[in-house]
């Protein structure tokens, strides 16, 4: 894989126009849900026909087949060839599902993700990693393609309900535990309000981008980048069908980290009181979920089905010690089970 071209701008309409002149493409489609088209696609300045915009319902329970062959319906009926361009506007959901469908459209047309959620726009648009939810696991379903571009500005912040940006906070919380321990200690002593978000943004992204390049198909050292997410990715899964309890993904990866964390002090690799700060700030953020033995126990075999998985072995990644992480180490159902009734404590 190539070098990502990642813009992080104050001028998405500019940079976007600017990107269009340089290229030649036969057609522009764009892919939105009904919030990012109302809300986000007049910041772009586009002046496309009304069958060249698609338009998607929001929410992680969109982003399944069904949905890809509407989306590839869409594409099929506008007759775009191979050299199509496809524009994602949107969050997580539209970026892996939007880039998943542009990478298997006539085996692969050029796509440009401009993310509009702070998810998306410090981990999920950077990376390559596109695919979509197969029945109740997450991302089963994908491939790994870098971008024509990804175009990042954060004035499509101030379009997200709190809920949204506090989801996103959660990967930036992430960012630093696993690769900047002086970044850790700085957020940790603020408030969701008062953090500052461009310079946030342009840290998260600086530190995917360099590890995804390195590691571009996660073979190895990528998997520091999933740190919460064996547990997290369990819980969220297991919450979705659950309609009164379903989590965004980044409340499901805050539990997970304080889940990954306990596990990471059980092995000596951080200490007790590290992993207190680690819990007590993110509840502190996030607050707590109700996660009863019952649930647990249904949450258990869903980490089975965790990509990072080798020959029936759970596989996670954890903390060694704050500011890095180190991958591949065995996690058994009963480090699982103890770590979430830690959470729960």
């Amino acid at each position: 894989m190539s070098n990502q071209l990642v813009v992080i701008t104050t001028s998405i309409r500019e940079e976007l126009n600017k990107f269009l002149r340089e290229r030649k493409f036969s057609r522009i489609v764009l892919l939105a849900d009904e919030n990012t088209y109302k809300y986000c696609f007049p910041l772009l300045g586009l002046n496309l026909p009304e069958e060249q915009i698609i338009v998607i319902k929001s929410g992680e329970e969109q982003k399944n087949l069904r949905t890809c062959e509407y989306i590839w319906d869409k594409l099929t009926d506008l007759r775009l060839d191979r050299k199509a361009l496809l524009i994602n506007l949107g969050g997580g959901v539209i970026g892996d599902m939007g880039g998943f469908c542009a990478a298997t459209y006539k085996r692969g047309i050029s796509f440009v993700q401009v993310p509009t959620t702070l998810l998306a726009q410090v981990d999920a648009s950077v990376g390559g990693k596109l695919g979509i939810d197969f029945h109740l696991f997450k991302n089963h379903i994908g491939v790994f393609r870098i971008p024509d571009a990804v175009l990042i500005d954060t004035i499509f912040l101030k379009t997200l309900p709190n809920n949204e940006l506090r989801s996103g906070f959660a990967e930036i919380i992430k960012h630093t535990l696993i690769a900047d321990k002086s970044k850790w200690e700085e957020i940790r002593q603020k408030s969701l309000a008062q953090q500052e978000w461009q310079n946030l943004v342009e840290h998260s992204v600086l530190i995917k981008k360099k590890v995804t390049e390195e590691d571009p198909e996660e073979k190895g050292l990528r998997k520091i980048l999933n740190f919460g997410h064996t547990i997290g990715h369990a819980i969220e899964s297991y919450f979705l069908n659950i309609p009164h309890k379903k989590l965004l993904h980044g409340e499901a990866i805050a539990i997970g980290m304080i889940c990954e964390a306990y596990i990471s002090m059980k092995k000596g690799f951080i200490s007790q009181q590290e992993l207190n700060e680690i819990k007590n700030y993110i509840i502190a953020i996030f607050g707590k979920t109700e996660i009863f033995e019952y649930d647990s126990e249904k949450i258990l075999p869903l980490t089975l089905q965790d990509k990072k998985n080798e020959q029936d072995e759970i596989l996670g990644s954890l903390l060694n010690p704050i500011g890095h992480s180190t991958y591949n180490h065995p996690l058994t159902f009963k480090d699982i089970m103890d770590s979430i009734r830690f959470y729960s404590l």
